[in-house]
């Protein structure tokens, strides 16, 4: 769940490509809010002739809940850390506007193709009523599940984590071990799974996947500080999605409640200006144990089965 609060900005300074290995440099834009942490990083892979662009980032040019308009100079800084490399793709994890939007002023100046992560199917009952969906991405290539981009000295393969949203996809760098997370796991907080595209158990059963994997030595998350014990991390993340959903049974044994009465019992301490993002995942896990016949609801209450 996001924090009301930020960090030290000190050692996060945007526009500025870091060399986190040898494949592997961070330019951070400069969208830092409390739903992006201290904003949202782009990843490029690789420093031959060729490199990859994972999660362009805002583009500057609206400013939705989570990106804000000083992210415009984002795609310049960009351009600088890539230098005289030809960008052989921009890859985007997935549509939300902190991660996808500047893909297009990319492409534009490069002659990029957009791959990764599917359109979303959007009409005024799902996603596009959501400001944090990027309605206008149109990817060149859609990336399936165990599908690869290669460049020189690099590898990249989709692996697809469905969940936060539908179309979430990580990658992997299979030349160093590295896994780029996107929202699905980040280095700061847990993920909203937002109804009706985000969907716990897709959330869940993705979190076992990367569980499984243990070729991961390292997670590059879009927001937070990268995660040395993959393993143990994905672990903790499972416990505690299971621990909100036995807090959410608990609470219904007392009697039908709503969405806002649980979040304030379950979310002590959090920004008030966060309790809909919350309420959120809560929703989501609300309809998670519909589904398996373990609570009812009727209008906006909800309650165990009698």
């Amino acid at each position: 769940m996001a924090s009301s609060s930020l960090p030290d900005r000190s050692t996060w300074n945007t526009g500025i490509a870091v060399s986190l290995e040898p494949l592997v440099r961070r330019v951070l834009a400069p969208n830092a809010s409390p739903y992006t942490y201290t904003g949202t990083q782009t990843y490029l892979v690789g420093t031959g002739a060729d490199v990859a662009v994972i999660d362009p980032g805002p583009d500057g040019t609206g400013a939705p809940n989570h990106a804000d308009t000083s992210a415009q100079g984002h795609v310049e800084a960009i351009m600088q850390a890539v230098g005289s490399a030809r960008v052989a793709a921009i890859v985007c994890t997935h549509t939300h506007r902190d991660h996808s939007p500047a893909s297009r002023p990319l492409a534009a100046l490069t002659g990029a193709p957009i791959i990764g992560c599917a359109p979303l199917a959007l009409d005024d009952s799902g996603p596009r009523a959501d400001a944090a969906f990027d309605p206008d991405y149109q990817p060149d290539r859609v990336l399936a599940d165990g599908e690869t981009l290669r460049g020189q000295g690099w590898t990249l393969e989709a692996v697809a984590t469905p969940g936060h949203t539908s179309n979430h996809l990580c990658l992997a760098l299979r030349e160093s071990g590295a896994l780029f997370t996107g929202d699905h796991v980040m280095g700061w907080s847990t993920s909203v799974v937002s109804p009706p595209d985000g969907d716990m158990a897709a959330y869940m059963a993705s979190l076992q996947k990367l569980y499984e994997r243990a070729q991961d030595r390292v997670y590059y998350p879009a927001h937070g500080d990268p995660i040395f014990n993959p393993h143990q991390f994905v672990r903790g993340m499972m416990g505690h999605r299971r621990q909100r959903e036995r807090q959410i049974l608990r609470l219904l044994e007392t009697g039908q409640l709503a969405i806002p009465a649980m979040v304030e019992q379950m979310y002590k301490g959090l920004n008030p200006h966060l309790h809909g993002a919350a309420g959120r995942s809560v929703l989501a896990h609300l309809i998670d144990l519909e589904r398996q016949g373990r609570v009812v609801r009727w209008e906006e209450q909800w309650s165990i089965p009698s």
